[in-house]
């Protein structure tokens, strides 16, 4: 099973977002099938401690490219950090909203770097390597998205509007790149238990500073996310993450975009005192 899953996707793959939660369970587990990693973050010093974590568990080989997703040339850093090597899966896990605040409350720098963040850089970084993944047939191109993509909601205005396209690039890359032997996944995640929800929740008193490891309720972990989105490679175009996240998106599909957009200005107050306003990663 993991010579099949490296021969498919291997022999590198590259992680954006990889220093925490998510991007370093889904680095982890795929190192775990034989697969070589990149590991992508701002904080080098994060990202050699994951990529010598991952050294010690599984006996790959690793790469860290330390980059702010936000910089103007970051997509030539990341081809020129990985220029060398054969990719044959892309994980975009960056693009996180640790603010969750009105549009209006920030200069519009903030949501323009969240633009760049979330839906040049990604656009850029599919372009660059789904190009060899379709010249060989193979390969495995991921975009994680989120349940806000599914409707306009407050205090997510560009975070919304951001995933919302990383959703549909990935349903249409998806469309494109499928039977010429490129996996391409939307994987659409709900509430989940990662540091930065931890960080935020403890920041705004919805988690006890005291005791930071408590459960969250309705949380999935980063290793349940990863289950599923290994799980559903081939299952394309889109996953959405946990039973709750498949209800959430069932019940939307059956309202009009209006008394959707309705329903979450109601909960608005709600996810603010339950979560600290942070139910969406």
């Amino acid at each position: 099973m993991t010579s099949d899953f490296a021969q498919r996707y291997g022999p590198w793959a590259l992680i954006i977002g990889a220093s925490e939660g998510v991007g370093a369970a889904y680095a982890l587990a795929v190192a775990g099938r034989g697969l070589n990693v990149v590991l992508v973050a701002r904080r080098r010093a994060v990202l050699d401690e994951v990529a010598t974590d991952i050294r010690a568990r599984t006996g790959v080989r690793t790469r860290t490219i330390a980059v702010d997703l936000t910089d103007h040339d970051a997509m030539d850093r990341l081809a020129a950090g990985t220029a060398d090597l054969d990719l044959g899966m892309v994980f975009y896990c960056a693009g996180a909203d640790p603010v969750f605040e009105p549009f209006l409350d920030h200069p519009v720098e903030v949501p323009l770097a969240m633009v760049h963040r979330n839906c040049v850089v990604p656009m850029q970084v599919s372009h660059h390597f789904a190009g060899p993944m379709r010249e060989r047939g193979r390969g495995g191109l991921v975009l994680v998205s989120s349940g806000a993509a599914l409707a306009g909601g407050p205090n997510m205005v560009a975070y919304g509007a951001t995933k919302a396209f990383d959703m549909v690039m990935a349903e249409a890359l998806w469309a494109e790149l499928h039977d010429l032997g490129v996996d391409v996944l939307a994987l659409v995640l709900g509430l989940t238990d990662t540091p930065a929800l931890r960080r935020l929740m403890v920041r705004r008193g919805t988690l006890p500073a005291d005791d930071p490891e408590a459960p969250i309720a309705g949380a999935m972990t980063a290793d349940e996310v990863v289950a599923e989105a290994l799980a559903s490679l081939t299952d394309g175009p889109t996953c959405f993450v946990g039973e709750m996240m498949r209800l959430g998106a069932q019940t939307f599909a059956t309202m009009s975009r209006n008394d959707a957009v309705k329903m979450l200005v109601q909960l608005g107050a709600e996810t603010m005192s339950n979560t600290g306003g942070a139910i969406i990663p």
